[in-house]
């Protein structure tokens, strides 16, 4: 299971796409909407993403982990749209035989979703609002100046 969907991320479908009878470990990661962000009061996000080639880089991150951790399994739920505060962005779900690898390829996923997965978020703030790229490199404007985006 990678998705990029528009509706409310279920982590108990995404978890039992990863269970099997030699799972000794699962693990999740459930990346909510906060409300401060460096200080500001965010009011909301919205997600955007180019769904082909964004799907195509969760299989890929898919088959990383499989490659890098034996046993490893792993599916990967990311929304898009517009999300309240405490709602799923992200749900990662890993199992594996041991669970010191299910750890590892779940922190494997979300960093890899960083640097290359093509999703954008737009945070809207009390003062203001800014498009921010996850992957690294990235350019985000802020007021219509350019600014580095750090991740």
């Amino acid at each position: 299971m990678f998705e990029i969907i528009a509706s409310p991320i279920s982590a108990q479908e995404v978890t039992e796409q990863v269970m099997h009878r030699n799972a000794g470990a699962v693990v999740n990661f459930i990346g909510t909407v906060r409300e401060i962000t460096k200080g500001r009061k965010t009011l909301y996000l919205e997600y955007e993403a180019y769904v082909p080639m964004a799907k195509a880089k969760l299989e890929q991150i898919g088959r990383e982990i499989a490659e890098k951790w034996p046993g490893a399994k792993s599916a990967i739920v990311h929304r898009v749209g517009r999300l309240e505060i405490g709602e799923a962005a992200v749900v990662i779900a890993t199992s594996s035989p041991h669970r010191a690898d299910a750890y590892e390829a779940n922190r494997y996923a979300i960093e890899r979703i960083k640097e290359m997965v093509p999703i954008w978020k737009k945070e809207h703030w009390e003062d203001g609002e800014l498009w921010i790229g996850n992957q690294q490199g990235t350019i985000s404007y802020e007021n219509g100046k350019p600014e580095v985006n750090e991740g």
